[in-house]
C-alpha cells in the first residue's frame, strides 16, 4: 500500500517502515509493553502503554534520527550534520552521529534545560546555544548548515525520519496483534504519521487517534483548512509537542491516515503526568503523558485493546516537580483555604486538633492577627493541606463547618 507525501520525495510505503525496522536492529530497543489496571477498568477494555520513555537516550527521536543519518551518501557525511532542538531530538541526533562516526552539530535554546544539554554533550554533539525560542535556533541551525555544508536533519519532516519512527507502529502490531485503537502524542506529526504508514497497511481498520496540547494545536485548524497553518503563538509544558505548524510532509500522510486529532488541557497533562508515576511507576514528560491524558478524559470514546504511546521520558527534575505539584491540583489533592478564629491561647491547636480528625496534612499555614480587616480579637489563618482527593476536601470543609469555623475556600 502506497500513501501520497508532498514536495519532491517519493511516496512512503510499508517497505520503507521495514527496512528502517532492519536499519535499526541492534540500535534501537524494542521498549516493552506494559498493561494499566487503572485505564482498563476506566476504557473498559485493555489499555496498554508502550514504552518509548525507556527507549535509548529516553524518546522514540532515535529511531528516526538514526535511519536518516545512515541513509547519508560518504560525501554527506563527511560534512556532518547539524540539528536544532530543545531536547529529544537533539539526543537522538548526537547518539545516533556518535553511532555512524559522523560529526554533529547540535543548536538548542539557552534556557533548555540543563540536563537535557549536558546529555546531548555526553551523547557526542557539539552543542551551540542560540536564541529563546525554537524557531530562533531553528533558523541558526538551518543557516550553520548553509554555511558550513553540514547537512540538516530535520525533527520530523523527512521520509527517513518518518519511517524511522513508524517501526513503533510494527512493534506494536507485533506485540499486541489485537490492537484496536492506538493513541500517540502530535507535534510536527512524524511519529504519527510513521505509526499510521505501517499499521493502515497492515490493519487498515485500527482506529489511530491523535493528541495535541490545548496551547500548540496546530493540526485542528490545518486539517480544516486543507493545508498546514501556522499559530500565531504556542504555549504549553509540553516541550516534545510544542510545534506551531504541521509539517509539508507529515501533513498529508496525518491528513490521509490518522483518525482524529484531539486536544487535551494542561490540567488533563498534568494529572496523566501524575497517573503514570504513581499507577504505572513510569517517569514520562509531558508530551509521553498525552495520550494519557487523552484517556482520563473522555474514557468510554475508546474501542479496546487501546495501545497509548509514552513517546518520551526526558522531564527536567525542576519541571517535573512544578508538574507534579500543578498535577495534584487539577486532581484535587490540595485544598487552600482561609478561615477566622478567635485570638486567644490554644486556638490554633484546635484548629489543627480538627483537621487530625480529618485526616489533612497541613502543607503551609500562615496566621495573621495584623491585617485592619480584623476585629480586636479576631486571627485568619490561610491554609494549604494535601488531601486524598475531590471527597476528601469536602469532607474537610465540612469538618471545620461543623467545629464552628467560617470557611473561605
Amino acid at each position: 500500500m502506497t500513501f501520497r507525501t508532498s514536495g519532491p520525495f517519493p511516496p512512503l510505503i510499508l517497505d520503507d517502515v521495514r527496512g528502517a525496522q532492519k536499519m535499526l536492529s541492534g540500535v534501537a530497543r524494542t521498549t516493552g509493553m506494559e498493561g494499566s489496571r487503572h485505564l482498563s477498568s476506566l476504557v473498559g477494555a485493555p489499555v496498554h502503554f508502550k514504552c518509548e520513555n525507556l527507549q535509548r537516550t529516553g524518546s522514540f527521536k532515535l529511531r528516526g534520527a538514526y535511519v536518516r543519518i545512515a541513509g547519508l551518501s560518504p560525501v554527506e557525511r563527511a560534512s556532518g550534520v547539524v540539528a536544532a532542538s530543545a531536547g529529544n531530538h537533539a539526543q537522538g541526533v548526537a547518539l545516533a552521529s556518535s553511532l555512524l562516526g559522523v560529526r554533529s552539530t547540535v543548536f538548542m535554546p539557552v534556557g533548555a534545560p540543563l540536563p537535557k544539554v549536558a546529555a546531548t554533550r555526553e551523547y557526542g554533539a557539539e552543542v551551540r546555544l542560540h536564541g529563546h525560542v525554537v524557531d530562533e535556533t531553528l533558523a541558526a541551525a538551518q543557516e550553520y548548515a548553509e554555511e558550513t555544508g553540514a547537512v540538516f536533519i530535520h525533527p520530523f519532516d523527512h521520509p527517513d525520519i518518518i519511517a524511522g519512527q513508524g517501526t513503533v507502529g510494527l512493534e506494536i502490531l507485533e506485540q499486541c496483534p489485537e490492537v484496536r485503537t492506538i493513541v500517540v502524542g502530535v507535534g510536527g506529526g512524524g511519529l504519527a504519521a510513521g505509526i499510521a504508514v505501517a499499521v493502515k497497511a497492515l490493519r487498515p481498520d485500527v482506529r489511530i487517534v491523535g493528541v495535541q496540547a490545548a496551547g500548540a494545536a496546530a493540526f485542528p485548524p490545518s486539517l480544516s483548512a486543507g493545508h498546514p497553518v501556522a499559530l500565531d503563538s504556542v504555549q504549553t509544558m509540553a516541550d516534545g509537542i510544542k510545534v506551531g505548524r504541521p509539517g509539508d510532509l507529515t501533513f498529508p500522510l496525518v491528513q490521509e491516515l490518522v483518525d482524529e486529532v484531539r486536544t487535551v488541557s494542561e490540567d488533563e497533562l498534568s494529572s496523566a503526568l501524575l497517573l503514570c508515576l504513581e499507577r504505572a511507576k513510569m517517569v514520562v514528560e509531558p508530551a509521553g503523558a498525552s495520550p494519557v491524558a487523552a484517556l482520563l478524559s473522555d474514557p468510554g470514546s475508546f474501542r479496546g485493546p487501546v495501545v497509548a504511546v509514552l513517546s518520551g521520558g526526558n522531564v527536567d527534575p525542576l519541571l517535573m516537580q512544578r508538574i507534579l505539584t500543578h498535577g495534584m491540583v487539577a486532581a484535587g489533592r490540595y485544598l487552600s483555604l482561609r478561615l477566622r478564629l478567635t485570638d486567644r491561647p490554644g486556638a490554633l491547636a484546635a484548629l489543627l486538633a480538627t483537621l487530625t480528625v480529618a485526616d489533612a496534612n497541613v502543607l503551609d499555614i500562615q496566621h495573621v492577627r495584623t491585617d485592619p480587616r480584623l476585629g480586636l480579637t479576631e486571627a485568619e489563618v490561610e491554609l494549604h493541606l494535601e488531601t486524598k482527593g475531590p471527597a476528601h476536601c469536602d469532607e474537610v470543609a465540612s469538618e471545620l463547618r461543623a467545629a464552628g469555623y467560617l470557611v473561605r475556600i
